[in-house]
């Protein structure tokens, strides 16, 4: 029997990098609630890591800025049509094909995300600090 929550090396344990800093700590107090529902989610999902699909879902789910930003037309319309077709399957073999095939590089930021959840995670931390935060927020996600 496989374990349900994914093996992680000793310095990914409790999410700590090697060199002792939380990952969390780059994010706002609203984006650290989403990314926790989203690693929630994979676990109860039986996932290896918390790909992009959790990290919207949770995003839309917890966050009014997100919501605000993507308004009540077809944006919204296209990304809850992208979560209902992973959780149907469709999403299954595309996320094998695109998020686990090995074709985007793995970005080291970010423990427990898929290469592409990673880079989306990193690229949000940058944009929150080239708006002068320390801190990223859902709608830099």
């Amino acid at each position: 029997m496989q374990p349900r929550i994914p093996r992680q090396s000793a310095g990914e344990q409790d999410d700590r990098r090697p060199d002792g800093v939380d990952p969390d700590d780059r994010f706002t107090a609203e984006l650290a609630s989403a990314v926790s529902g989203a690693r929630r989610r994979a676990v109860r999902d039986g996932d290896r890591h918390v790909d992009t699909a959790h990290l919207l879902h949770s995003l839309l789910e917890t966050d009014a800025d997100v919501r605000a930003v993507l308004g009540d037309g077809p944006r919204i319309a296209r990304l809850l049509g992208y979560l209902v077709q992973r959780s149907i399957g469709y999403g299954l073999r595309w996320q094998s094909a695109v998020e686990d095939s090995g074709t985007v590089p793995v970005v080291s930021g970010a423990t427990g995300f898929s290469p592409l959840a990673a880079a989306a995670v990193d690229e949000a931390c940058a944009r929150a600090v080239r708006r002068g935060d320390d801190r990223a927020r859902g709608v830099d996600l």
